[in-house]
């Protein structure tokens, strides 16, 4: 039977409205053929607090009541590190999150916008630096060039228009399959094999956001299950692009939506690298077994 060491965090709210309550728990498993005699793990797992989502709890279990402390990364979200003190050959982690998260509206923003205007600021050297970040290709969002023209804006529609008829095309583009792909596929394989799950749909969707001018970033987090959407039974992936004069906006091209009250957001960044649930070194031989589950729900 296994012990685990709890540790809570609450913090307080300052919202006086009440909306949807989520709770979230998520589960990995690691098993290994010979004794690990050293490791380190970082978790990027938490639910981050923003204007839609706070009160966030947090409960941390692992089977070795290794110690746990609490970081922040390169872009300001929290982590979870764990290192164990004495050798094992079995380690399990558990992480409960309540919190409560408001509906916004996608479309709260002007509807006149000035069209061409949205497109001059996309020029600007100023705005250029500002989000070059966001704007330059990575290892998971190189396109090889005979495939940057795959997708391209049509200048008489707006910036987000254009970026709804993306979500739209990535989502028909690509088939969700799992078992194809993994973490480290590159878009090459991707855009040839035409299947993925969701981190390949939202590294294609911000490979072309980019090449179009628009700052695009990679979201990780979860979705609200029961609702029939794709990648619901893991972490999920999506979108945030940059649209002048509007902001960031989430979508989710894997099945094909508006980020919503359904996405819970945990981090960003400018790929699936920046963005891994889980990263780690261990010292040890042979092969190891490792299995995650992820619950979500909520209540009115």
């Amino acid at each position: 039977m296994q012990s685990f060491l709890i540790i809570k965090q609450h913090k307080t709210s300052t919202f006086a409205m009440m909306p949807n309550k989520y709770e979230i728990t998520y589960t990995a498993e690691n098993h290994y053929d010979h004794w690990v005699y050293d490791a380190y793990w970082q978790f990027l797992i938490i639910p981050m607090e923003n204007q839609s989502q706070f009160g966030v709890e947090i409960e941390f279990y692992n089977s070795l009541y290794a110690n746990i402390e609490y970081s922040t990364n390169g872009y300001g979200f929290k982590t979870i590190r764990i290192h164990p003190k004495k050798k094992f050959d079995n380690i399990s982690f558990k992480a409960n999150f309540e919190f409560f998260k408001k509906e916004e509206n996608p479309f709260n923003f002007p509807l006149d916008l000035d069209i061409f205007k949205g497109y001059q600021m996309l020029e600007k050297l100023d705005f250029k630096i500002s989000f070059e970040r966001f704007l330059k290709a990575t290892q998971f969002t190189q396109l090889e060039k005979a495939h940057e023209t795959m997708f391209i804006f049509d200048p008489k529609t707006s910036i987000f228009d254009n970026l709804q008829a993306l979500n739209h095309w990535t989502f028909k583009f690509i088939q969700f399959k799992t078992g194809v792909t993994d973490v480290d596929t590159l878009l090459t394989e991707i855009v040839l094999k035409k299947q993925g799950v969701c981190q390949d749909f939202t590294h294609l969707f911000c490979a072309l956001a980019r090449k179009n001018g628009v700052p695009t970033r990679y979201v990780s987090g979860y979705l609200n299950q029961g609702s029939g959407f794709f990648g619901d039974s893991q972490m999920h992936a999506w979108a945030e692009a940059y649209i002048p004069e509007i902001g960031w906006k989430g979508f989710d091209p894997t099945n094909n939506i508006l980020a919503n009250i359904n996405h819970i957001k945990v981090c960003h960044g400018k790929d699936y690298n920046d963005c891994a649930p889980l990263k780690g070194v261990v010292y040890s031989q042979g092969k190891n077994q490792t299995s995650h589950t992820v619950t979500v729900q909520s209540q009115q």
